[in-house]
């Protein structure tokens, strides 16, 4: 759940970043009616460190992260990801997934606003690769709506392979239709991630590898 501290430290550290960035970068953002006034779930494209901080510039709410637990086990990352209230996710670990999904549902819970990458990791080849179910088993439990994010030029910014982000690109944040979650079941849940990727992929222009199920007649 969302802490009067966490809410400090997030709105202290986007005041101390924000401005550089919008001063570096031309930052656009469409779509922006379709986020809903309570609870979201958002769902991005994933290819660069840096989405996470021009998704929280396009929002005018706070919006809590799950993030890989490495950056917060790093002192130069540390700082920031726990001051601002983000979310551990340690890769491979069921127990720990199901801890970060927990904490994640009561922030829906609260009215708050999650940020998970359906890929689960960066993009190392361009293209948006299979969804994974975390973000539809939110929706389903906690009735909020998943949407859909297309991050464009973030890749120009500073690529998987990169430690130093390039200034002066443009980046698009568009944000798509929501989408509801409303069966529990494997099948429910895949179709349901597969229509949030085939959106990612209308809205960011990256070709989707996974594989779509297949929609009921």
């Amino acid at each position: 759940m969302e802490q009067g501290s966490d809410l400090i430290g997030y709105r202290v550290a986007k005041a101390l970043l924000g401005r550089p960035l919008l001063w570096a970068y031309d930052i656009r953002v469409e779509g922006s009616d379709n986020l809903p006034s309570g609870p979201a779930i958002l769902a991005p494209n994933h290819r660069s460190f840096m989405d996470s901080l021009f998704l929280a510039l396009a929002m005018d709410r706070p919006v809590t992260f799950l993030a890989k637990a490495e950056y917060f086990d790093k002192r130069r990352t540390a700082w920031m990801f726990r001051s601002t209230g983000q979310i551990p996710l340690r890769r491979g670990s069921p127990s720990g997934a199901r801890q970060a999904l927990h904490a994640a549902g009561d922030v829906l819970l609260s009215g708050g606003v999650v940020g998970i990458y359906p890929e689960g990791t960066r993009s190392r080849d361009g293209l948006l690769h299979k969804g994974r179910l975390g973000p539809a088993r939110l929706a389903v439990a906690t009735g909020a709506p998943i949407v859909p994010v297309g991050l464009i030029g973030t890749e120009q910014v500073q690529t998987p392979q990169q430690r130093i982000p390039r200034l002066g690109k443009r980046i698009v944040v568009h944000f798509g239709q929501p989408r509801w979650g409303q069966q529990s079941s494997g099948r429910g849940l895949r179709e349901l991630t597969d229509q949030v990727m085939a959106d990612i992929a209308s809205l960011c222009g990256q070709v989707y590898s996974g594989r779509f199920a297949p929609v009921p007649s």
